[in-house]
């Protein structure tokens, strides 16, 4: 057995005053009551909110306060995320890891900002893996990442046994993301920490989940800190011996008999979606996706099983 002590913090998160002192608070308080925590991990955007008119450069006195907290605690620490200011005025979605020696030892930068809804952020292009040592292997995610499995498959196979996969969700969809974090678990033979704010930072409704797919621990719509301890050796023998003894999947996509030529932006494969027109914010009464114009005329027939794409067309309006 590989035991090792995650906690999530699920608080209330303001959008007009910074929400530092508070987290640091929880962590007292997490540590006090359950001091076998070994890991902490906060919400999307906490520290100071969704407004990038709060952006910081890094690093910054806020991280130097988290990287004290986690080298008093002896924790690993992920203070959620914060908008990242670039000395050339980009603005990024970036969440630091502390270690319990409290030093900066990984940086991630979201790489799927929620557009057209998160305007004005820069899509970052690194991934972020890490060894908490004798224990395994962690990868980060940021909230709308998820919805875009090439992400955590770029994870997994490097190695990542357990996601840590912050969100600020405050929307309809959360539904929708919490099935997909059932399926990644599942897909990817991880377990997934999904770590979600209240008031301005989201609706709540955190989540663990095993790599069986097993939901360990669902908040609800209240402030919530769930430490539970995992055990990695559940990952490395589901990894070897399937999902309850059936399914290998990593092994099976190791094992493929197939490319994907969409993943080649000149194969032409990708036709379809070139015909959805601009990412754009929807308006009233918009016509997007109705009748006037049709994706799929931009493709030739089907021919022996086979999508010949042509040449498309970027739609207007």
């Amino acid at each position: 057995m590989t035991p090792f002590a995650i906690a999530g913090v699920q608080m209330h998160v303001a959008a007009l005053h910074g929400n530092v002192e508070a987290m640091r608070h929880r962590i007292d308080i997490l540590m006090a009551r359950f001091p076998w925590t070994q890991m902490v991990l906060f919400s999307e955007l906490s520290p100071f909110g969704p407004l990038p008119r709060y952006a910081e450069s890094f690093p910054n006195a806020t991280i130097d306060q988290f990287c004290a907290d986690a080298r008093r605690h002896r924790i690993w620490l992920i203070p959620g995320s914060m908008f990242e200011q670039t000395p050339d005025g980009r603005i990024y979605n970036t969440a630091v890891v502390i270690n319990p020696e409290g030093e900066v030892v990984a940086k991630y930068r979201k790489m799927f900002p929620f557009r057209p809804y998160e305007t004005g952020i820069e899509a970052g292009t690194e991934f972020c893996v890490f060894d908490v040592p004798e224990v395994g292997r962690f990868g980060l995610s940021i909230c709308y990442d998820i919805w875009f499995p090439e992400t955590t498959r770029q994870l997994t196979s490097q190695g990542v046994e357990v996601l840590l996969h912050p969100v600020l969700t405050g929307t309809t969809d959360r539904d929708a993301e919490l099935a997909i974090a059932r399926a990644t678990a599942a897909q990817f033979q991880c377990y997934v920490f999904d770590v979600n704010g209240l008031g301005a930072g989201g609706v709540g409704r955190s989540c663990v989940i095993d790599p069986s797919a097993v939901v360990l621990h669902q908040s609800g719509g209240q402030e919530d800190m769930f430490p539970f301890e995992i055990d990695l050796e559940q990952v490395r023998r589901q990894r070897e011996t399937g999902m309850r003894g059936l399914g290998q999947v990593l092994k099976s996509f190791r094992d493929r008999s197939v490319d994907f030529s969409v993943y080649d932006r000149n194969s032409g494969a990708d036709a379809y979606l070139h015909g959805l027109g601009p990412l754009e914010m929807p308006r009233q009464g918009t016509q997007g996706g109705l009748a006037h114009h049709d994706p799929r005329a931009e493709l030739a027939p089907i021919e022996h099983g086979t999508l010949q794409a042509v040449a498309p067309k970027i739609a207007s309006g």
